[in-house]
Formats: structure tokens, C-alpha cells, sequence
């Protein structure tokens, strides 16, 4: 009885073992895939940057057409923030980058633009953003700035914050709490209005 009782003990710390190597090893691979995603895009929107083939309607006209395709650099200096925008919120594009909601404005229109992240990755850094912080957001053609205006915690379900609005706003989203452990309950959400030029 003794010897079974360490063998199945022993067993079932070798499984729990391997099980956790697995998951670290996951972990991982995610982060590791979303830096080097995250550090080529940078160079390659970098080289790309200015080219006088993209003017502001060619850029939206890509960015309509083409999901998962890089939207622009997206860059909060207040709280060393930096990450690639794609087109699109699907998982993968989430692994890699944060995405532009589909159907909110792009940058070159009038409206709201809405860029999701996920809190326990890229957007991790917005638990510290201020009121008066100021948000670049970089495409192909221009650079368009933005001031933030208010923070707020909403429930997953209010969807009013990603409404179109008359002046150029930016509003960024993300679950909440920060540190919540699985599917977090609430979404943080930072609106910001662009500044004059």
C-alpha cells in the first residue's frame, strides 16, 4: 500500500512538473513572438515612414481592405509606452500588437479612433496614464497627437465609448482590473482629443 501510495505521488509530481514546464514554456513563446513581431514592425514601419506613396486616403483605403495589416506606432512617452497598431481586435492580431477597432474611424478621418489591447500584455502600462498625458499615434503619412481627457472603468457591454464623435478623438481600451487572474470583469477605457496643429 506504502509503495503504491509513493508511486502515484511520485507520478503525479513528475505530470504536474512537465505540466508546468509546458505552460512556462507557452508563456514564453507568446511573449517572445510578440517582441520580435513588435521589434520588426517597428523597423519596417520606421523604413516605410513618410513615403510619399501613402497619402491619407490611400491609407485608409488599405486599412479598410486589409486586416491584420500595420495601422501606425502608437507611442505614450509619459509612461514609456510604445507598440505597433494593426487592423483588427481577432486573437492572433492581439498576441502580436494592438488593434484598431474595425468600424471606429482612422486616423486621416474625423471621428473616434479605437484602439484595444489586452491588459496583461501591451496595454499594462495604461494603469499609470494621467489626465493631460499626451498620446502620438504615427501612420505611414502623419503623425496625429492627442491630449487625454478623462479615464474610465465601464462594464464590458457599454459599447457607447467606441460611438463616433464630431471632434477627432482616440479612445483606448483594455480589461480591468489590471491584476485580475482570467477573464477580468471590466474594461478600462482612455479617451484623449487630438490636438490642434
Amino acid at each position: 500500500m506504502k509503495t503504491r501510495c509513493r508511486f502515484l505521488l511520485g507520478t503525479s509530481q513528475y505530470i504536474f512538473l512537465v505540466l508546468g514546464l509546458a505552460a512556462l514554456s507557452y508563456c514564453g513563446f507568446v511573449l517572445l513572438n510578440a517582441t520580435l513581431y513588435q521589434s520588426y514592425q517597428k523597423r519596417s514601419f520606421e523604413k516605410i515612414g513618410g513615403s510619399s506613396a501613402y497619402t491619407p486616403a490611400r491609407l485608409v483605403a488599405d486599412q479598410v481592405k486589409r486586416a491584420g495589416s500595420p495601422l501606425g506606432l502608437l507611442e505614450i512617452p509619459s509612461i514609456s509606452f510604445s507598440a505597433v497598431v494593426l487592423e483588427g481586435v481577432d486573437a492572433p492580431t492581439l498576441q502580436r500588437a494592438v488593434g484598431h477597432v474595425p468600424g471606429t474611424a482612422l486616423p486621416a478621418q474625423p471621428g473616434n479612433v479605437a484602439i484595444a489591447g489586452h491588459r496583461d500584455t501591451f496595454f499594462r502600462p495604461l494603469r499609470n496614464i494621467q489626465k493631460h498625458d499626451e498620446i502620438t499615434l504615427t501612420t505611414r503619412c502623419q503623425s496625429y497627437r492627442y491630449r487625454v481627457e478623462w479615464t474610465e472603468v465601464v462594464a464590458p457591454d457599454d459599447t457607447q465609448v467606441l460611438e463616433s464623435s464630431p471632434q477627432s478623438t482616440l479612445t483606448l481600451i483594455t480589461c480591468y482590473p489590471f491584476y485580475f487572474v482570467g477573464a477580468a470583469p471590466k474594461r478600462f477605457v482612455v479617451r484623449a482629443d487630438r490636438i490642434a496643429e
